[in-house]
C-alpha cells in the first residue's frame, strides 16, 4: 500500500507534516470563525427579522440601516474584502497573514451571508403562531427564543451547513494571501510547483470535508422536523 501511495501521489506522501498541518489549519480557521460568524450572524438576522414593517419590535430606520449594511457587504468579493480589512486585522491581533490573521476576515465575510440566511430561515416560522403567542402577552424577548428560534431550528439548521460549506471555501481562498490551510498548501504546491497530485488530494479533503459538514447537518434537520 506505501508502495502504491509512493507511486501514484509521490509528492503528497513526501509532504504529509505539512499537509496534516494545512488540514488542522483550515479545520481552525473554520471553527474560530464559524463560532463567531454564527452568533453575529444570528444576532443581526434576529434583528433584521423583528425591526422590519410588521416585526414585533419594528423599528424601520434600524431595519434599513442593517438590511443596507448586510447587502453592501455580501456584494464585496472576499478576497478584496481580505486585503481591505489588513490595516484592521493587524491593530485587532496583530498580524495580517496566518491563521490568526484570516480569522477576521472570514468573521466579516461570514457574517453578512449567514445574516441573510438567518432572516429566511425564521421567515419560515408561521406567522399566526406569532399572532396568537402576542396575543396571550407573551414579551418580544420570549417571542424570539420559544418562538422564532425554536420553531426555526430545521431552517436555521440548513443555513447554518449552507453557510459552514460557504466558510470552508472561504478558508481556501484566504490561503490565496498566505492565511495558511489547504487552500495554501493547494496553491504553494500544487499551483504554483505544478504538483498535480498535491492539487488533486487537496480538493478530495476539501469534498470530504463538505459532505462532513452536510451529514450533519441533514441530521439535526431530521432530528428537529415535525
Amino acid at each position: 500500500m506505501q508502495e502504491l501511495l509512493n507511486a501514484w501521489l509521490p509528492n503528497v506522501m513526501s509532504k504529509i507534516p505539512e499537509l496534516m498541518e494545512a488540514v488542522w489549519d483550515t479545520l481552525v480557521m473554520a471553527a474560530v470563525s464559524g463560532i463567531f460568524a454564527f452568533f453575529l450572524g444570528l444576532f443581526f438576522g434576529v434583528l433584521v427579522t423583528v425591526t422590519r414593517r410588521g416585526g414585533i419590535l419594528q423599528n424601520i430606520p434600524v431595519y434599513r440601516f442593517l438590511d443596507n449594511a448586510i447587502n453592501i457587504l455580501r456584494s464585496i468579493p472576499f478576497i478584496i474584502l481580505l486585503t481591505m480589512l489588513l490595516p484592521l486585522t493587524r491593530a485587532v491581533v496583530g498580524t495580517g497573514i496566518g491563521v490568526k490573521g484570516a480569522i477576521l476576515p472570514l468573521v466579516c465575510g461570514t457574517v453578512p451571508f449567514f445574516s441573510r440566511q438567518i432572516e429566511t430561515a425564521l421567515a419560515t416560522v408561521d406567522e399566526g403562531v406569532i399572532e396568537a403567542v402576542q396575543s396571550i402577552g407573551l414579551s418580544p424577548l420570549n417571542i424570539i427564543f420559544k418562538v422564532y428560534l425554536r420553531e426555526g431550528i430545521p431552517a436555521i439548521a440548513r443555513a447554518t451547513t449552507l453557510t459552514a460549506i460557504s466558510l470552508i471555501g472561504l478558508t481556501t481562498m484566504a490561503g490565496a494571501i498566505g492565511a495558511g490551510g489547504l487552500g495554501d498548501f493547494a496553491i504553494r504546491y500544487g499551483h504554483n510547483r505544478f504538483q498535480e497530485d498535491v492539487t488533486w488530494v487537496t480538493v478530495l479533503i476539501i469534498v470530504l470535508l463538505v459532505c462532513m459538514v452536510q451529514i450533519c447537518g441533514d441530521l439535526v434537520v431530521k432530528k428537529n422536523t415535525h
